[in-house]
Parts: C-alpha cells; sequence; structure tokens
C-alpha cells in the first residue's frame, strides 16, 4: 500500500495543482466539470489527509465526519471560505487554506467591465443590434452615464476593492468613497476617503460591493439601501451573492429606483433561467467568472496545492485561514 498522503479534488482544475500534489500525494479526482454529487463527496472524502475543494462543496461536520480523523487540511481553491466550517475545523484541529491575492487583478478587471458595460448601457445596445432596433444616429439615444467626474463608492477596501480603485483614476472620476468596518490606514494611496455607508450610498453615482460575506452583511443591499440611492446610480456586485437581496434589486431596477446592475454573483448560482432578473435590460448577470483568466485560476490551482503540501509537512499554510 502507499505510503504517501492521500488527497481529494472535488472537480477539474487547471493542472497546476494537481501535477504538484501527485508528486507527493496519492491522488484522488473527481475529474468533471460538473460539482461533485454530495453523495460522491461523501464517499470519497473516506480515508483521505488532505480536501482540495471548491465553493459549490459545504464542507461541514458531514463531510469531516465521512473523512475521518486523520483529516489534517482543508483548502479551497477560492478567496471566500465561508462554505466551510470552520468553528468545526478548529475544533478538530483542521487546518483551512485559501486563495487570496493571486485573482486581484483578474476580479478588478471584471469589476471595471461589468461597471463600464452597465453605465454605457452595453446590453441595451447589443440587444438592438440583434433585434433591429438600431436606426439612424440619435443624440438621444441609449445615453449611459459615464465615470467621468463620477463619484464611485466602495463597499469593502479589502485586496481587490483597492485594486478596483487603482483602476478608477484614470476613467477622471471626481471622487472615490468607501466604507468598511474601520477606515483603512492605505485608502490615502488610492486618494479614497472613509464614508459611513449611509453617505456612500447616498451620494455615489456608481456603487460597487467589494466586501467578503459574513453573517453581519448577508443582505446588506436590500429595500433600504437601494431607496437611499440616486436613481441614476448604477450598483456592481463582484463579491458574493449573499450580499444582495434579490427580490428588492429586482423592484429598484424594474421601478427605477436605480438606474442599473452589473452582477457577476447571485444567489443562488447558477441564476435559474426564469429568474426575473434576465428579464431586465438594465441588469447585466454573468456567470461567476470574475477570476476567469487563464493566469489567474492556474495560480489559484497552484496555490491550493502548495497550502495541502505546507500542512501535510508540518508547516504553515502560504495562504491559510484565521480560524
Amino acid at each position: 500500500m502507499s505510503s504517501k498522503p492521500k488527497v481529494y479534488i472535488t472537480r477539474k482544475v487547471p493542472v497546476e495543482g494537481v501535477r504538484l500534489l501527485a508528486e507527493h500525494c496519492e491522488v484522488t479526482h473527481w475529474d468533471r466539470e460538473d460539482a461533485v454529487p454530495r453523495v460522491e463527496l461523501l464517499k470519497n472524502v473516506s480515508g483521505m489527509d488532505a480536501l482540495f475543494c471548491l465553493l459549490t462543496e459545504k464542507v461541514d461536520a458531514e463531510v469531516l465526519n465521512a473523512a475521518g480523523p486523520q483529516l489534517k487540511c482543508v483548502a479551497t481553491m477560492s478567496v471566500g471560505y465561508d462554505h466551510i466550517d470552520l468553528a468545526e475545523c478548529k475544533k478538530r484541529g483542521i487546518s483551512v487554506g485559501f486563495t487570496p491575492d493571486v485573482l486581484t487583478n483578474a476580479v478588478a478587471e471584471l469589476t471595471m467591465a461589468l461597471l463600464l458595460a452597465t453605465s454605457r448601457r452595453l446590453k441595451e445596445g447589443m440587444n438592438a443590434v440583434i433585434q433591429g432596433k438600431w436606426g439612424t444616429w440619435n443624440p438621444i439615444w441609449l445615453l449611459g452615464s459615464g465615470l467621468d467626474g463620477a463619484t464611485v463608492g466602495v463597499v469593502g477596501l479589502g485586496r481587490i476593492g483597492f485594486e478596483v480603485v487603482k483602476r478608477l483614476h484614470p476613467f477622471g472620476v471626481a471622487k472615490v468613497l468607501y466604507s468598511d468596518v474601520e477606515p483603512k490606514s492605505y485608502a490615502k494611496d488610492v486618494n479614497a476617503e472613509y464614508a459611513t455607508l449611509d453617505d456612500l450610498l447616498k451620494t455615489s453615482d456608481f456603487v460597487l460591493g467589494c466586501c467578503a460575506l459574513t453573517k453581519e452583511n448577508m443582505g446588506l443591499f436590500n429595500k433600504d439601501a437601494f431607496s437611499k440611492m440616486k436613481n441614476t446610480a448604477i450598483f456592481v456586485n463582484t463579491s458574493r451573492g449573499g450580499l444582495v437581496n434579490q427580490d428588492d434589486l429586482y423592484a429598484a431596477l424594474s421601478t427605477n429606483q436605480i438606474a442599473g446592475a452589473g452582477l457577476d454573483v447571485t444567489n443562488p448560482e447558477p441564476l435559474p433561467t426564469d429568474s426575473p432578473l434576465l428579464k431586465l435590460e438594465n441588469c447585466i448577470v454573468l456567470p461567476h467568472i470574475a477570476s476567469a483568466t487563464i493566469k489567474s485560476r492556474s495560480a489559484m490551482s497552484e496555490l491550493t496545492g502548495q497550502n495541502i503540501l505546507a500542512c501535510l509537512n508540518g508547516k504553515k499554510m502560504p495562504a491559510q485561514v484565521v480560524v
């Protein structure tokens, strides 16, 4: 029998992490693009020393019990880790790894893409071309709100929020506000001004959700929040779908309480095809692809592998969640 530690990988992922682990471990792999069924996860995690998972796998007491007491680490190929029961892992002495930093630039890029696409009404314009509604040049048709001279509010000035703000300034924004649990000393490096969430919502032309999902901010963007925003405001969320009450967002968009929204994340995912949000011209929904660049996803896979190997060798993970 192999004396190598055993690792279970729950999805087809970029090869970098798989190759790294295969050099040192006995790897079992759900090598498919679809999410591993729960029953398969519970069966295949049995006896493993490490679990390489994604956001799609809920790692709770049931999974940890199925794995067994020898399980040393859970490493997720994501920045978010709310799908992992951290308290249960801590109780069992299981280390948890994640993949910050390596996807920061990719997510910041896509945030800007959604911001521009929504504010300049690209979805409506593309549909007009496809549907034959494009007539002669019209000086008042499909007018959008540009970033030039705008006030942008960023909710969450972490790694991604910081990089988004850096990318905003070349577009000529007049002011960047940010809201967070506390003022950030590094905000001055990107000319971002601290504001309460209420003030940010009331004064911003664009509101960007860039914060991690916590119990405290679940449904943060709801009827009350949208009612405080300008009716010309654009809302963009590239963080987690749970930040938004989607029924309230639909109501705000369909009544023109706010001007538009761009979402890379929803709740649930995938968003059902009969979701009313998909029927709105002023709402762009993407399938959670903010980190979807070759460079970013390859680095995420490799870092997940590195986290696992470090833990199995008795070392601190390069990117370890503090639990």
